[in-house]
């Protein structure tokens, strides 16, 4: 082996001092903090400037001190049995802990460190460590934990896919209810949808979601038994940092018990309509028998007296049965139209909201309730001076809820015998794309402080009521998408000639129809 030379012992000499010098210099100017630390109590032998950026310290400061002393107490033992969150590498160890900086509070810190050793004992003479700020990476990954056990607790169904859609994880809950058996199955998002589902998906939602990050609705989804499963979904595009497309998940949520329920409250309400319907009819029932009674009286009196004029005739021309026979049919058939109306109202269906012309509605109510109002000394006037307006409703539901709000004003204006009657009547007025349809009274108008009370269910100002004709009314006309609300006389201004400024007015909304809108005149 040939001897260096001076010239060339020099010039090692000279690149190992210039290669200490940047390797000096280096630790000075580094983010990462550079220490040298006494084996078996890691006090601090050296520290680089950037102790003070990272722990607060100075390098006077720090230097003496024991690491053990700085580190936080649930990771002291962590370090010293060697736990988890310490790496061995090819001679280098990599600790991950939390160090208490000079304000106390901890901050959590990286550090990989490499024993320095005696070349001819073999004795650790120091430890080299380099330390850097961890606070950021730990923090993110707690957040990650944390949101991996939320995503796995949560009822929610959650669904990531790739952007060819083929399925990569599905949270607890969604192998559940879904019925699958592992995390990632390898299945296409199309085996976990309904055709038409899937379709609007496609058509709709994903074009959505990459034009503006996220599209919700309501779709069904399908188990691998096939059952049909109605969920409110949220679909969303997830990009990267590049702004390139990575992956899509799936939020939904099972409607199944909500759609049941309130499938089972319709019922329940179109059960409680019909009996209210019931009720009013009940409350109905002397004055519709009066209403009865003068058509059948007629019709006995007509034939009767065709019996005593030709009883004793063999032989009858048909010019002289003409008329009282004529006279027989049309009264029976108002007796029959009667009839018919008070079990068109009182009958089951599902309600069809139709365009309809209101003022024969309004007119035939009236009718209807005359016999009431003759009843309790008042008097029926319908003002409405739009012969053309149309609305959209469900005719029966319609004429409940004006026959409750009219009955309601007839028993407020009730009078004796023999007295001045008080009025009842309606108006309408248009307002924008909706009609207003108000019932209006001379009654003693609505308690002091009542407002809030008057549609619920059960409250009632008369002595018999039942206190369920306007909470019925409210829900029926906001299943309408209008509104219903009371308003005091006062507030109109109205004044009747001759009488004081009182009564009660009952307004509420209803959808005007368009043209193209079809109009049931039945």
């Amino acid at each position: 082996m040939d001897t260096p030379t001076p010239e060339e012992g020099f010039t090692a000499l000279t690149d190992d001092a210039e290669r200490n010098r940047l390797l000096a210099e280096m630790a000075e100017q580094s983010t990462d903090m550079i220490s040298r630390h006494t084996p078996g109590d890691w006090r601090f032998i050296y520290a680089s400037p950037a102790v003070t950026h990272l722990l607060g310290y100075s390098v006077e400061e720090i230097v003496g001190v024991s690491a053990y002393d700085l580190y936080h107490p649930d990771d002291v033992e962590n370090f010293q049995r060697r736990a988890p969150s310490v790496r061995y590498e090819r001679g280098l160890y990599t600790h991950t802990y939390r160090f208490r900086c000079k304000d106390g509070h901890y901050t959590w810190l990286e550090s990989t460190s490499r024993t320095l050793r005696d070349p001819d004992t073999g004795d650790i003479r120091e430890i080299l460590v380099v330390s850097r700020d961890a606070s950021g990476r730990i923090e993110a990954e707690q957040t990650n934990r944390r949101l991996a056990r939320v995503l796995e607790s949560t009822s929610d169904l959650v669904i990531f896919t790739s952007l060819d859609h083929r399925i990569t994880h599905l949270n607890e809950s969604a192998r559940q209810v879904l019925a699958l058996d592992s995390a990632t199955p390898s299945a296409a998002l199309s085996e976990l949808f309904t055709d038409t589902s899937y379709r609007l998906l496609g058509e709709a939602a994903f074009p959505a979601a990459l034009r503006r990050g996220n599209w919700s609705g309501e779709l069904d989804m399908c188990d691998r038994r096939g059952q049909t499963i109605p969920v409110s979904l949220e679909l969303l595009a997830h990009r990267s940092y590049h702004g390139d497309m990575e992956y899509f998940s799936l939020v939904a949520r099972d409607l199944s018990a909500a759609k049941a329920a309130e499938a089972q409250l319709k019922a329940y309400q179109a059960e409680i309509e019909h009996a209210s319907r019931l009720v009013t009819m009940g409350e109905l029932a002397s004055s519709l028998a009066h209403e009865l009674n003068q058509p059948l009286t007629g019709i006995v009196n007509y034939l009767r007296g065709i019996q005593r004029r030709f009883g004793d005739q063999a032989e009858v021309r048909w010019q002289d049965l003409r008329v009282p026979l004529e006279k027989t049919v049309d009264t029976a058939l108002r007796a029959g139209g009667i009839i018919h109306r008070m079990m068109d109202f009182t009958r089951k269906r599902a309600p069809v909201h139709e365009a309809m012309e209101l003022l024969p509605v309004v007119d035939d109510l009236l009718q209807f309730c005359e016999p009431n109002a003759e009843r309790h000394n008042v008097v029926l006037e319908n003002r409405m001076t739009l012969a053309d307006a149309r609305v959209v409703a469900d005719r029966i539901q319609l004429e409940q809820i004006l026959l409750n709000l009219i009955v309601n004003a007839i028993e407020a204006c009730q009078t004796p015998a023999g007295q001045p009657p008080l009025k009842v009547w309606l108006e309408a007025e248009r307002r924008g794309k909706q009609l207003e349809i108000r019932v209006r009274d001379q009654g003693p108008g609505l308690p002091p402080h009542s407002s809030d009370k008057l549609f619920e269910r059960f409250f009632t100002t008369k002595k018999n009521g039942l206190g369920m004709g306007l909470a019925i009314s409210r829900s029926l006309v906001e299943s309408l998408g209008g509104e219903l609300w009371p308003r005091a006389v006062e507030e109109d201004g109205m004044e009747e000639s001759g009488m004081e400024k009182r009564g009660a007015c009952f307004c509420f909304t209803l959808a005007l129809a368009d043209d193209e809108t079809p109009t049931t005149t039945n």
